[in-house]
């Protein structure tokens, strides 16, 4: 995934087309802090292959799970799953889809709390272990352990980060290590973009999720998807045109 969305990204370039902000959620953070120069492309397939090993081996096998919320307001889940203990909100994707994680019995049972508080629909997630969870703690050590054996440089574009959905000053090995066990505000970053001035976005890489999310997020603004030389074409004209 890394490989193929710079790949792709660099091909958008070629074609004239550069990012005033770049922003991932979760793993496509690091796509993004690569495009933008922070990592070089050997150190950040390693780094990215050795978090995928730690996240897959920090929890025991069918102990923890992930659901996403369909259609109902944050504020209101937060308030729901604030006194169940282990379960804690993953993802702000779009403001009708926010992902919930933690222990699996928690998160059945802020499953059925959510439904009764107004939710249209409540979907398990077929994942491996509660992502961006508090339970992650012992598996961020191992992860600034990996991170500090590489040169991280200052990112040359602005980096929108998933802990704040908006830009961050702080050290980039804090933020990245914090990012496994915390909340990604993937939303809020649009609506961050937006308000700094972008006009468009770009979603670089295969299927069209993050593209529904914004769309999702901010109907006015215009977002074309680029996973291959159709979606590359399609997007040149759109854009010639307007």
């Amino acid at each position: 995934m890394l490989l193929t969305s710079l790949a792709i990204a660099k091909v958008v370039e070629k074609n004239g087309f550069h990012a005033s902000y770049v922003a991932g959620l979760s793993l496509g953070e690091y796509s993004a802090l690569t495009y933008a120069n922070a990592f070089n492309t050997s150190d950040a397939i390693e780094i990215v292959k050795q978090r995928g090993q730690i996240m897959s081996e920090a929890l025991p096998a069918g102990t923890t799970s992930m659901a996403a919320v369909i259609a109902l307001d944050a504020s209101i889940i937060a308030e729901v799953i604030q006194d169940i203990d282990d379960v804690t909100i993953a993802n702000y994707n779009c403001p009708s889809q926010i992902v919930i994680t933690g222990k699996k019995e928690a998160v059945e049972i802020a499953s059925e709390k959510l439904k009764e508080a107004g939710a249209k629909r409540v979907i398990p997630l077929n994942v491996s272990g509660a992502f961006h969870s508090p339970l992650l703690e012992e598996a961020s050590y191992q992860l600034e352990n990996v991170l500090k054996q590489y040169p991280i440089s200052k990112p040359s574009i602005p980096v929108v980060y998933n802990i704040s959905g908006k830009e961050e000053d702080g050290d980039l090995i804090d933020i990245l290590v914090k990012q496994i066990k915390s909340s990604v505000y993937f939303y809020q970053s649009i609506e961050y973009m937006i308000d700094q001035g972008v006009e468009a976005f770009i979603e670089i890489g295969p299927g069209k999720s993050l593209s529904s999310f914004v769309k999702k997020t901010n109907r006015k603004v215009p977002v074309y998807n680029v996973e291959n030389s159709a979606g590359l074409n399609k997007m040149k004209g759109l854009l010639k045109d307007e």
